[in-house]
């Protein structure tokens, strides 16, 4: 897996993409395609906007969803401004933030779409973009693109294997229902379940790739697609709207894949290289001089 201290930030995603199944109960990606086909970029762009004059706005959004759902369920009813006996003004949401950033969206989608999009369902668009925008500024910052992104974090488990240690969130206890990662599809969720089973043998390890585990291929952008991304931030690639058309330009595409991921080692491979007299050569690897 490629190491960027993100765990937080995966957590997040991982919070965030629970609440955009499309398991019954849960809010349908594409849900105002009909009703309001712009609803979503809107959002985005507002979101987008807000960020980039702060991008700590990604953080206060997601506090905002996160503060909002765990009283009485994801309802939007944080945002009502009702004083200080009100759940806004309620001790525990004190320095929580972001109303105004949903406030500017509502009115723009107001203004096109009066009396459709919920002000709880802007609240989750609003998180899951920022958070979304967050990780690739992460990218963006080492000077590596969207597409860098899909391949070095994606296209990188084509092979390999990961522990069942690291799949029992994903399996048994998904944030913030409960469950299964409901991302995943029903017959696959079987046979990971069967393979890693709850409070299994942590040494057990199962292939990122399991159709084809020894080939170094675009198959592992197939399963994601298709539902059977066997670590959770494989899945969440296809939350964002840009990430997800990236990756299946390469389903079938041979030897673009295979070339193109080069093109991001070697990219990422220049990060912050020291030359000349700017490092040392270490006499043993795990000590300094």
């Amino acid at each position: 897996m490629l190491n960027y201290n993100s765990k937080p930030l995966l957590f997040a995603l991982v919070f965030i993409h629970s609440l955009f199944s499309s398991s019954q109960g849960q809010l349908l990606v594409g849900f105002y395609s009909q009703t309001c086909p712009t609803a979503e970029s809107i959002v985005h762009s507002v979101v987008d906007e807000n960020f980039k004059r702060d991008p700590g706005n990604a953080a206060v959004l997601l506090r905002l969803q996160f503060h909002d759902c765990f009283v009485k369920g994801c309802d939007g009813s944080i945002l009502i401004n009702n004083g200080a006996e009100g759940e806004r003004g309620a001790r525990g949401n004190l320095g929580v933030g972001g109303y105004e950033i949903i406030e500017e969206a509502k009115k723009m989608l107001e203004s096109v779409c009066p009396g459709v999009v919920s002000c709880a369902d802007i609240v989750a668009l609003a998180a899951r973009d920022a958070v979304s925008l967050l990780l690739k500024s992460r990218f963006q910052q080492k000077g590596l693109s969207d597409r860098d992104l899909v391949l070095l974090s994606g296209g990188a488990h084509t092979i390999g294997l990961t522990a069942c240690f690291f799949m029992q969130k994903r399996l048994y206890n998904f944030t913030p229902s409960g469950g299964s990662d409901p991302s995943i599809d029903p017959g696959f969720l079987r046979e990971l379940k069967a393979n890693c089973p709850f409070n299994g043998d942590p040494n057990v390890k199962i292939p990122l790739d399991p159709v084809t585990e020894f080939k170094f291929d675009d198959q592992v952008f197939v399963n994601i697609k298709n539902g059977f991304a066997v670590i959770a931030s494989d899945a969440r690639l296809s939350d964002d709207n840009n990430t997800r058309q990236i990756l299946e330009s390469y389903i079938g595409s041979g030897q673009n894949f295979q070339a193109d991921f080069a093109k991001a080692m070697v990219k990422m491979g220049t990060i912050g290289v020291k030359t000349g007299s700017q490092g040392e050569i270490r006499r043993v690897c795990s000590n300094v001089n």
